[in-house]
């Protein structure tokens, strides 16, 4: 821990955190930095000028990243039939309804993404405290709840990512790899905001975009210039 944490302080003392800095600079100053011994993720945090308590005020999508997240995403899906047949095709990791339900009512919850059929929210509604808290619960607003569960597959296979508002009034949102070329970064990353600002809900006044910053899993952050 001592060592992360060395490490860590040297990253810090290397990022203005007084300087917002271009999308390209940010990147490359992350990818700069000490680094651990596994791929980090490149991760975004924005502040919204919302109010979190208004649920008019609330922002919830997913959007498609045009390189990718370099990381392999586990998917499961609630569909009967046709639909579940061709959520199989489409790489799903795993297909059902009430079983599945059960399942992961009895504490499974090895998977990054679950999808649901129309149909199936009778046995997804059910699962509300279970996946609610780690933000897995479908919804027709991030593309989850949908007739056509094949093509959300091979969406959220190739790079789409949900995001939701926190309590605090922020977005998170994983961007790729440390890995990645700093110009996939700033592609993921120009989508991602992109994608975002579109959102604006008409209650909110003022700056809907605060503050910007990217990281990785175990750095400090770097604010990004942004258009407001």
């Amino acid at each position: 821990m001592a060592k992360q944490s060395k490490r860590y302080r040297e990253a810090a003392a290397r990022i203005d955190r007084n300087t917002n800095y271009d999308a390209s600079e940010a990147f490359e100053l992350l990818k700069s930095l000490p680094a651990p011994k596994f791929d980090e993720t490149v991760e975004v945090a924005i502040r919204l000028g919302i109010d979190p308590r208004k649920t008019d005020q609330l922002v919830r999508g997913a959007v498609s990243l045009p390189k990718g997240l370099g990381k392999t995403v586990k998917v499961v899906v609630f569909a009967e039939g046709d639909k579940a047949e061709a959520a199989k095709a489409a790489g799903a990791d795993e297909v059902g309804s009430d079983e599945l339900a059960a399942k992961i009512q009895g504490g499974w919850m090895d998977f990054d993404i679950v999808i649901a059929s129309p149909d199936m929210m009778k046995h997804v509604g059910k699962l509300g405290k279970v996946l609610g808290p780690q933000g897995k619960m479908p919804s027709p607003k991030s593309g989850t709840v949908t007739p056509n569960v094949a093509q959300a597959v091979e969406e959220f296979k190739a790079g789409k990512v949900e995001f939701r508002t926190d309590a605090g009034g922020n977005v998170h949102a994983p961007l790729g790899k440390r890995s990645f070329p700093t110009e996939d970064l700033v592609a993921n990353f120009q989508a991602f905001l992109g994608h975002l600002s579109g959102m604006r809900p008409s209650a909110v006044k003022g700056t809907f975009v605060r503050r910007v910053s990217v990281s990785t899993t175990m750095g400090p952050g770097a604010f990004i210039e942004y258009g407001g």
